[in-house]
């Protein structure tokens, strides 16, 4: 089991939640967590108990990818949080995040989210700001190459 610990702007700790390492390197983690909080209904999505999240964080890129599977096994898209490169502990993993996201369904159409609170966001620094948009291009060129966290598109395209 690893803690996961997502933390704002000003570094305040926003969520913690524990998941089962799948794989580990130097610069990237791959854990299971499953979704226990009541149901959250969203515009593009609803994420229900029981769901399924395995989540990919980088020590060098400015986002992760939480790929989002029901209890069924359909996979309902995939969450992806802009944030700073995540620091690695023995039993934790920390991310500062950026306020953008980015959703993509599973037919592998995006949605670019928050894009008004990442704008507002007058608490980030100037190196955040260009990580933050480096950080979205690099996860909107790997989903058009359909690779990494997006591979099992490839059989759609």
């Amino acid at each position: 089991m690893i803690t996961v610990i997502k933390l704002d702007p000003q570094r305040n700790e926003k969520i913690r939640y524990t998941g089962t390492v799948l794989e580990r390197s130097a610069q990237r983690a791959v854990i299971l967590a499953t979704w226990t909080l009541a149901a959250k209904e969203l515009v593009y999505t609803r994420f229900e108990r029981g769901d399924r999240f395995v989540e990919y964080y980088y020590t060098d890129r400015w986002f992760n990818i939480f790929d989002i599977i029901d209890q069924d096994g359909q996979r309902k898209g995939w969450y992806c949080n802009i944030t700073e490169p995540a620091q690695f502990q023995v039993d934790r993993i920390e991310q500062v995040d950026l306020f953008l996201d980015l959703w993509v369904d599973a037919a592998g159409t995006p949605l670019l989210l928050d894009e008004d609170e990442f704008a507002a966001a007058d608490m980030l620094s100037a190196e955040q700001r260009q990580g933050a948009q480096q950080g979205l291009q690099t996860l909107l060129q790997l989903l058009e190459k359909r690779q990494e966290a997006f591979s099992s598109l490839a059989e759609f395209s």
